[in-house]
């Protein structure tokens, strides 16, 4: 498969300044821009600079950013999902996990997080991808925002479906151990109909691998 990036990009107008919301960038172009110390979620800034700029350069990788005139203040990352999860059990090259995005503080309430998504979906292609985000409740800022746990999901149930994610059912052991975490999906409109049935298949892989040891009884 073929992964063509298109860049795009938008303007906010945000009581903080204006905020460019752009990419696909390469990891030549986001070494132009200071990425601010406060972007931590995952790891320290600097480190998660350069996993960043890494997924970058993967061949289905994809990074949009949000950035004032010289410094990314948030992010959105797409790539393949972990060789170490259940979504890359079948090597399937038309999904893709939107993995992280973050947004600094001090921009939050803007709709920065909601915009990342947006101008990533003004590329076409990405109606080529089944796109997957897993959402765990203990990945949740939730000491910094001072939401409960249901009020933090509704926060981020409406930020993906800007970007047409919405929650699918799923066996998955880790997103079923809470009623709060969940499975966000979006199915681009040309995704073909076998790749469809495959990610079912993932979506449930206990309940279709008992089937199949039935089966094979």
């Amino acid at each position: 498969m073929e992964h063509l990036k298109t860049y795009y990009a938008d303007v906010r107008d945000t009581p903080d300044g204006l905020v460019m919301i752009e990419g696909p960038l390469s990891s030549a172009s986001l070494t132009k821009y200071y990425f601010h110390d406060e972007l931590t979620a995952f790891r320290p800034a600097p480190k998660q600079f350069e996993a960043i700029c890494s997924i970058a350069d993967f061949t289905e990788g994809r990074i949009i950013v949000a950035r004032t005139e010289d410094t990314i203040i948030g992010y959105v990352t797409y790539l393949h999902p972990d060789p170490m999860e259940r979504w890359s059990k079948y090597g399937m090259q038309d999904l893709i996990e939107l993995g992280a995005v973050e947004v600094i503080p001090k921009y939050r309430g803007a709709k920065i997080a909601s915009g990342l998504l947006e101008v990533s979906m003004m590329d076409d292609y990405m109606e080529n991808y089944i796109i997957i985000s897993t959402e765990y409740y203990w990945h949740w800022d939730l000491d910094g925002t001072r939401l409960s746990v249901w009020d933090y999901r509704k926060v981020m149930e409406k930020m993906m479906a800007a970007g047409g994610l919405l929650p699918a059912p799923t066996d998955d052991p880790e997103i079923i151990s809470h009623p709060a975490n969940c499975l966000m999906v979006r199915i681009g409109s040309n995704v073909p109909e076998a790749s469809i049935k495959r990610f079912d298949e993932l979506r449930f892989l206990q309940r279709h691998q008992y089937r199949n040891m039935r089966e094979g009884l």
